[in-house]
């Protein structure tokens, strides 16, 4: 049999015809083409610009193209081997992608003022100063005193009494209540609020250190901060709450086109 006859030589040559048709199929359709506009090469250079503090060269400019020219065709590759499939990093990272997406569109128009004024009288809470308070303290530790407590109560008569070495300050200013109890614990914090200012020395209060004695000086009632003072929070806090109504609704949108079946394990 001739060889031009054999029938593998046929199939090999089909099939060689086939994949050369749907390469040339695939060119067509742009999947082999790479297209670098001008917003590509703006964002090469303002890239290069933030991270170096200076534009780049002609030649360090080719050398960014050619790796972005890479990365594109290493991507379509890649998701062309469906890489993307069942990997938990990728897909959280599209996941955020889609969500940052969502969140420009929604900060894209900008605040008005009587926006943020509209936005600061609904949340007044969010812009309040809480109660504050001005205080030197005495400290009598449980570690070198048989009763500190005892030692503490003492001291509450006698200013002359110095009390024990103290690894924080011994005079705060203008702390509010949840700083307190971050530097002495929950329950020192919240005896020192049931004082009243005086110039006599008050306690003895139990912190997370031992005993203390209390000379408070000032306390500061609680009182909501100007819109000026805290405009720029004020914006900062209508734009998320701004994302976070958008990713919210584009969710509930997505969500109502979803149908979900439950593939339980006794059926």
């Amino acid at each position: 049999m001739a060889w031009y006859k054999d029938p593998l030589l046929f199939f090999l040559l089909l099939g060689a015809a086939i994949y050369g048709l749907s390469q040339w199929a695939l060119a067509q359709d742009g999947e082999y083409e790479i297209v670098i506009g001008e917003q590509d090469l703006q964002r090469l250079n303002d890239q290069w610009s933030m991270q170096m503090r200076r534009p780049p060269s002609e030649q360090e400019l080719a050398g960014l193209i050619e790796q972005f020219i890479k990365e594109e065709i290493y991507y379509r590759e890649a998701m062309r081997l469906g890489l993307d499939a069942n990997d938990t990093i990728v897909r959280r990272r599209m996941v955020q992608k889609l969500t940052f997406l969502t969140e420009d569109i929604a900060t894209s128009a900008a605040f008005s003022e009587a926006d943020l004024q509209a936005f600061y009288a609904e949340n007044l809470d969010n812009y309040r100063l809480a109660e504050r308070f001005s205080f030197k303290h005495r400290y009598f530790s449980v570690d070198r005193r048989a009763n500190a407590r005892s030692d503490a109560a003492e001291a509450v008569n006698d200013p002359e009494i110095s009390g024990d070495p103290f690894m924080l300050q011994r005079e705060y200013a203008l702390r509010s209540e949840r700083e307190v109890g971050d530097l002495f614990g929950r329950d020192f914090a919240a005896a020192l609020t049931t004082l009243d200012p005086s110039e006599a020395w008050q306690g003895p209060l139990q912190s997370a250190y031992g005993w203390h004695t209390v000379l408070l000086i000032n306390k500061a009632p609680a009182v909501v901060q100007p819109f000026a003072d805290v405009r720029e929070r004020v914006l900062n806090d209508a734009q998320q709450a701004a994302r976070d109504a958008a990713n919210k609704r584009y969710y509930e949108d997505l969500r109502s086109q979803y149908s979900i079946v439950r593939a339980d394990a006794d059926s």
